[in-house]
């Protein structure tokens, strides 16, 4: 417990080592703390900001954790160096799992089959090390699905960050044993209303808890931060929504989803 207010909290996607905090890096991070946010994992999406992650995790042992992976918009820049890099970092005490990886058919940054190639080959180092799986997911189901279940042998824990989708993906996932990680979209009362009867649907121990800061700032925020960047201290803000939701106190939703997380990420 963090004081006598508020269980601890995990935000298991921060993307902190984005540009938009780069003046007040330190400050966002107290602020985390303070707001009860006693661990963030900082998002690897490409090599240049995995190994940024796991730097800054270094400084911070205990309360910051990294992932290192390549998302599928920068696939297109990987090559035989890739996973070799990827290998070194993922053996840092502090780097916790493999991804952000997957498959995104919404922008197409990177050809389809350049995707699926750097998808597999990042699941691979998945079972090869035993780290746990940072997903990404969208307008991509059946060929993301179709690639976890030939996978699925082979690699342990893995979580469908930031899910947005449907109800019959949602228990597709689930049949497959994966993880949820809910963010501040379902706070918004029109993208996110399909997302608040669906969470309803998803264990206590499969959920997680995610800002994805500085990206997908809650709609309802008061007051709204005036830059419009989101950050971890809005946490127990996204916790709020989803108990509520979830027709269940803060308390043991937050308590759930912080116990999840510790296991899933080893930390």
């Amino acid at each position: 417990m963090t004081g006598n207010h508020t269980s601890e909290l995990i935000d298991i996607g921060v993307n902190l080592t984005h540009r938009s905090f780069h003046a007040d890096r330190e400050e966002v991070i107290a602020r985390a703390l303070a707001a009860g946010v006693s661990v963030q994992v900082l998002t690897g999406t490409s090599l240049r900001s995995s190994t940024e992650a796991a730097r800054l995790a270094a400084r911070y042992p205990g309360q910051l954790y990294a992932t290192a992976g390549i998302h599928p918009h920068d696939a297109r820049g990987c090559d035989d160096t890739t996973i070799p890099r990827l290998r070194e970092l993922a053996a840092l005490p502090q780097v916790t799992a493999i991804g952000e990886c997957g498959l995104d058919y919404n922008r197409d940054f990177s050809p389809r089959d350049v995707q699926r190639r750097w998808f597999e080959e990042q699941l691979g180092l998945a079972a090869e090390t035993g780290l746990p799986l940072f997903l990404h997911e969208r307008e991509a189901h059946a060929d993301f699905a179709a690639l976890l279940r030939q996978h699925r042998a082979y690699i342990g824990r893995a979580v469908v960050h930031c899910f947005t989708g449907t109800a019959y993906e949602l228990h597709k996932y689930l049949d497959m044993g994966l993880y949820i990680g809910i963010t501040g979209w379902i706070c918004d009362e029109r993208r996110g209303k399909h997302l608040r009867e669906l969470v309803k649907r998803i264990p206590l121990e499969r959920l997680m808890l995610e800002t994805d800061a500085p990206f997908l700032t809650p709609r309802d925020l008061s007051p709204k931060p005036k830059d419009g960047r989101n950050e971890p201290a809005f946490l127990p803000h996204i916790l709020q929504t989803v108990a509520a939701c979830m027709g269940k106190s803060a308390e043991e939703v937050a308590e759930a989803t912080t116990r999840t997380a510790r296991t899933f990420f080893g930390i």
